[in-house]
């Protein structure tokens, strides 16, 4: 862990405080501290089983499992059918049923489906800020305490193409390690591949970035010190033209996949109390998937490999 007061880039402390030896993600359950999509009830996994069974697919490969609570989901929603695998920096979870395999690396071949939900933006990226005089230079931050300062200029052709800067002030998360990755995940896959994340398009980029973090269940100060998440959206316009990939709203995704978020009728109140508050229940936790403004306006970025019939 980076410990000194030493004001670095961006991108290294940010590497260092998630993946280091003391790093947040080393020690730190995600579901304690926020809450995803995967984690937050079964009705996700469900709308996943349904794709993975329209699609004919035998294998699931969770990139960014956190403790495994998406892939112990289509564990039991598949009663065992699926081979299932999570790659995670950590140890394989004591509760995860035997029979799901549990890797700290992807594997070089994937055949069936690869999900990485909110992994794209804990990827470290150079962050950018255009100075008083119109230059573009690298921010520093100490480790420590998030002091920022502006360090070399910066020159690269990333930004130039997909977050030019125009004004002072004005910031960018330079997203070319982010397409680096997922290229290099999409490479793997005989299947589809299938990145969940927020994020923006040149049409609205983020004038002063995206940097945020997350401690315990609450929006905190943005400080690379290993307590606490550091994540930034992730620009999926460049993702799109670097992989082939199609873009698609969580909330459109969804509603194909079945998940509507209407409320039962009021008549099963009287004919099964029991069934009509988890029908309640469920329509809730649907609504919040597709909420506008929320996990609705996720980008699903969707690359499918297999040969056009």
């Amino acid at each position: 862990m980076l410990s000194d007061s030493t004001p670095l880039p961006w991108r290294t402390t940010w590497t260092e405080a998630l993946y280091g030896k003391q790093g947040f993600f080393r020690h730190q359950a995600p579901a304690d501290h926020f809450r995803t999509s995967t984690n937050s009830s079964g009705l996700f996994a469900a709308a996943i089983w349904r794709m993975v069974q329209a699609e004919g697919f035998a294998q699931v490969v969770d990139l960014g499992a956190g403790r495994g609570e998406l892939l112990t989901e289509l564990h039991r929603l598949s009663s065992g059918a699926l081979g299932l695998t999570g790659i995670e920096m950590v140890d394989r979870p004591g509760d995860l049923p035997a029979d799901i395999g549990w890797q700290h690396e992807l594997p070089e071949h994937i055949d069936g489906l690869l999900i990485a939900n909110e992994w794209l933006d804990n990827i470290p990226c150079d962050v950018v800020e255009s100075g008083a005089d119109g230059v573009v230079r690298y921010v520093l931050v100490d480790p420590t305490s998030g002091a920022e300062s502006l360090g070399k200029k910066c020159d690269d052709p990333w930004l130039d193409r997909w977050w030019p800067l125009t004004g002072p002030g004005e910031r960018a998360e330079i997203g070319s390690s982010r397409d680096e990755a997922w290229a290099d995940a999409v490479r793997r896959v005989d299947g589809i591949a299938l990145a969940i994340d927020y994020g923006h398009t040149a049409a609205d980029r983020p004038v002063l970035g995206s940097l945020r973090s997350y401690r315990q269940g609450h929006e905190t100060d943005v400080i690379p010190d290993g307590n606490r998440d550091v994540t930034a959206h992730v620009a999926v316009d460049s993702l799109v033209q670097l992989t082939g990939a199609t873009l698609t709203r969580q909330v459109d995704a969804l509603k194909v996949l079945g998940v509507t978020g209407t409320r039962p009728r009021l008549e099963l109140a009287r004919i099964d109390p029991g069934a009509y508050v988890r029908a309640l229940s469920d329509a809730a936790l649907s609504a919040e998937l597709l909420a506008p403004g929320g996990w609705g306006n996720f980008w699903w970025i969707s690359v499918d490999s297999r040969p056009v019939a």
